[in-house]
């Protein structure tokens, strides 16, 4: 059986409205779709990669080959997972948690984006409560950075209830012009005092070496 030697296919991380796993090829399929049909207003420019200036079907190709690549070059050194949010069964969006070397600086990152009809109603913040969870109780981490342009208020919104503080600024090329993007990093101790979002974490035990974290301690809420 596949989990058998992709044990990050049985990886489940479950919110009260949402579940994040590894979407497998048909629901990689759909969440290209839902991609393709939105994810901010076209004037708008969230992202530091402008991925989804891209035309359909090229968007649906890029955003399938994307996933792809992430499994592909997984290494315990460096790894993404891009985990897809599901509520009841349907795709809305995808998080995102990286590493580089993770077993020395235990350390990681966060990326996200959410379909425009389901934006608004609170579910970015339970995707990135779910991915610290993994990362910070599941992990081991000790830190986990995200950033945001400066007018991108959900996010900034998202990462401040949540406890994150500012990292510093960073210039960046998008479009072909400058840009400001907001550096945020939050630590153990400021995500345990945030700590609100209940989390499930399942199937984890026999991912922990492919994430550069073998010898981290199982979490409370770790069933596998």
């Amino acid at each position: 059986m596949l989990i058998d030697h992709w044990p990050l296919a049985g990886l489940r991380l479950r919110t009260p409205r949402l579940e994040l796993r590894l979407p497998d090829d048909e629901e990689l399929a759909g969440l290209a779709d839902l991609a393709a049909a939105g994810v901010h207003p076209p004037a708008e420019m969230p992202f530091s990669v402008p991925w989804t200036d891209r035309p359909p079907p090229a968007q649906q190709l890029a955003t399938i080959q994307h996933h792809w690549l992430a499994r592909a070059n997984l290494t315990p050194e460096r790894w993404s997972l891009d985990l897809a949010a599901f509520v009841a069964g349907r795709p809305v969006g995808t998080q995102s948690l990286a590493a580089t070397d993770f077993a020395v600086l235990r350390e990681t990152a966060t990326g996200s984006w959410l379909g425009r009809a389901h934006q608004g109603h609170g579910l970015g913040t339970e995707m990135r409560a779910a991915v610290l969870e993994l990362a910070f109780a599941g992990l081991g981490a000790e830190q986990s950075v995200s950033g945001a342009m400066l007018d991108n208020t959900a996010s900034l919104r998202v990462s401040t209830r949540l406890g994150y503080q500012d990292d510093g600024l960073t210039r960046l090329v998008v479009r072909g012009r400058p840009v400001t993007q907001r550096r945020l990093r939050l630590t153990r101790e400021r995500w345990l005092a945030h700590r609100s979002v209940p989390v499930e974490i399942s199937g984890l035990a026999p991912c922990r070496p492919l994430l550069g974290a073998a010898d981290a301690r199982p979490a409370a809420s770790d069933a596998g």
